[in-house]
Order: structure tokens, then sequence, then C-alpha cells
């Protein structure tokens, strides 16, 4: 029995027009995921704001309520949202976010990474909640008692409003929000978060 004849083709060879699609295709790709990193990669403050100095995270750590927040993904319909810090052995600090899907009346929680950008006496840190990509996270206004906290990220579309307690006198919050509005922050576009509802997990 014999082989049968393997019909010999013309190999298929690219033309130079095809191979320069190719590598504008290719091109764009490699420009596009350099942006998408870059972006995920920004945790410097906003231009023009300074991070806190002499900053004392023993001070700063433990649980602390989001009184307002400019509207993101992560977050949209939630309340009783709260964060906790805590201080790990190797020098980062773990975060937990915690909040209730307001729609459903479910509880939702998240557990990210934070480490300083520099010394720790700057309020400056990077979090992330998604393996490498990190966010800034920057504590631009603090009370001198550490009961209150304007953060805010890469840019100013990122800004919260924390508080020790689910609320605040009228004439802090007044306070904090006019800074708020001096570093430029749209503060008409805050939403004020309740907390009305009970953690289940009954955590102080």
């Amino acid at each position: 029995m014999t082989m049968p004849l393997l019909r010999r083709t013309r190999p298929c060879v690219p033309t130079a027009w095809s191979l320069h699609a190719r590598l504008l295709c290719w091109l764009a790709i490699g420009l596009a995921c350099t942006a998408l990193l870059a972006g995920c990669a920004n945790t410097h403050p906003p231009q023009g704001m300074q991070p806190v100095q002499g900053f004392d995270f023993a001070r700063y750590q433990g649980r602390w309520y989001e009184l307002a927040r400019l509207d993101h993904a992560f977050e949209r319909g939630m309340d009783n949202v709260s964060a906790r810090y805590t201080p790990q052995p190797d020098g980062s600090v773990q975060v937990v976010n915690r909040g209730r899907i307001a729609a459903t009346g479910a509880w939702r929680e998240a557990t990210g990474k934070a480490l300083f950008t520099g010394a720790a006496s700057t309020a400056s840190l990077k979090v992330s909640f998604f393996g490498p990509f990190y966010g800034g996270y920057h504590v631009v206004a603090l009370d001198r008692d550490y009961r209150w906290a304007l953060v805010v990220g890469e840019n100013t579309r990122y800004a919260w409003i924390l508080a020790r307690d689910t609320s605040l006198p009228p004439e802090t919050l007044d306070g904090i929000v006019q800074r708020a509005e001096a570093l430029g922050i749209d503060t008409h576009a805050f939403i004020w978060v309740s907390h009305t509802h009970a953690d289940p997990t009954g955590r102080p």
C-alpha cells in the first residue's frame, strides 16, 4: 500500500499591508494596556494637595465610618459603609471595607492591602483590592484628635469624609466640607451615607 502523495501548496506569505496592519493592531493594544496600567498605578496625591504630615497610624488604625463620598462604581448603591485598618507584621495595612446594599439589604465585605508610599509619618498610602493594581489613599485633612478625616484618591473624583462615629456635629461637618471645596472637590456631588442599620456581625 502506497502513501498518498501530498499536494504541494504555495506557502502563505503575508503581504506588506497585512504585516503593517498587524503591527498597528498590536501597537494599539500595547498602548491601551500601558495607559490602563499607568492609570491603575497612579498613587500620587492630586496636584496641589498635600497629605497630612506627622501622621500617627497607631492613632488612625481601627474602624472609621463613611459619612460622605463621591460616586464611584465600587460603592454605588451602598449605605452603612465602614472601613477598618489593621497594621500587619510586614509593615502593610489590612483594609476591610464593609457596607450594605440598600436595594437588597445584603451586606458585602472586601479585604485589601495598603502600603505607605513613603515615610509612615506622611499620610499617603496606596491601596489594592485587585492584586497588583493600586490606587492612591491620601489623608489631606485630619482632626487633631483623630475623630474625622478627609481622604482623596489619585484625583479629585475620589473623596471621602470619614469619622469615628456615624455622625458629626453640623458645624464640624460644615468645616470639613469647606476644606474640601477649597481643595477643588465638588462637594455638591457628595453622597451622604446613612447608618441606620446595625451590622449583623455585631462588630464594634
